[in-house]
């Protein structure tokens, strides 16, 4: 994919890896680091700073020494495309060949990078244009936006008010989504926070008519939004 957003031997399947990687950052964070970059993509800084230069001289990105990296305009949207792939991909994985929500990321993250936008709408009409993946992360549009959803951490929410989750985070920790399934803590679910140890102790909540005890730690996790809150337009 060239940085215009055409098809090309140009940017690699690396360097959509790097893009992808610090587009996600950028949403966590307001300065992405090449450390941050370095340890998410498991790499030495080094490599990592000798990419970023490199993505740099194509205009994908911009990169500052000592301060972080930025994706340019045109590298926002290779990023897009990629994660829009991926988390379609995720979804078919799902709703179509039966995998488990906790079982298509590393798949999903094979198959990115390979896929035609033929191929890539075939999908997108088959599952009726999915908004979101599997874990309720939002995909990308067709139009290279990125639709916003706004929620809060079932770590914050009011203790007694009915939230119901939106997302789940931590896709790439198969372990952690498959705990979270077995307490009934998957997108669309209605939860309450009952009590809440203090001292950041584990929260009490309530799920399906269900009580589970959930430490805080996996809380920040779960994306909700508010049942009470006005609808927005």
């Amino acid at each position: 994919m060239a940085a215009d957003g055409s098809r090309s031997t140009t940017v690699t399947h690396a360097m959509e890896d790097y893009l992808k990687t610090i587009y996600e950052l950028s949403q966590d964070q307001a300065q992405v680091t090449t450390s941050r970059v370095a340890e998410r993509m498991n790499v030495r800084p080094a490599s990592a700073t000798g990419m970023l230069k490199t993505l740099a001289e194509l205009h994908l990105v911009t990169h500052t020494r000592y301060y972080g990296v930025s994706l340019t305009p045109a590298g926002e949207r290779v990023a897009l495309e990629i994660l829009r792939h991926h988390r379609l991909i995720e979804r078919y994985l799902v709703e179509a060949l039966g995998f488990g929500w906790d079982e298509v990321h590393d798949e999903a993250d094979r198959l990115e990078h390979v896929i035609s936008e033929k191929f890539e709408a075939r999908i997108a009409t088959l599952l009726g244009h999915p908004t979101t993946d599997p874990h309720g992360a939002p995909i990308p549009a067709m139009d290279g936006t990125m639709p916003v959803h706004s929620s809060i951490n079932l770590a914050d929410v009011a203790i007694g008010h009915p939230h119901t989750i939106t997302r789940v985070r931590g896709d790439k920790y198969p372990e952690r989504l498959k705990y979270l399934e077995s307490l009934g803590l998957v997108p669309g679910k209605v939860v309450i926070v009952e009590t809440a140890a203090p001292f950041d102790g584990p929260l009490t909540i309530s799920v399906d008519r269900a009580t589970v005890v959930l430490d805080r730690r996996m809380a920040v996790l779960i994306a909700v939004q508010d049942n009470d809150a006005p609808a927005r337009p």
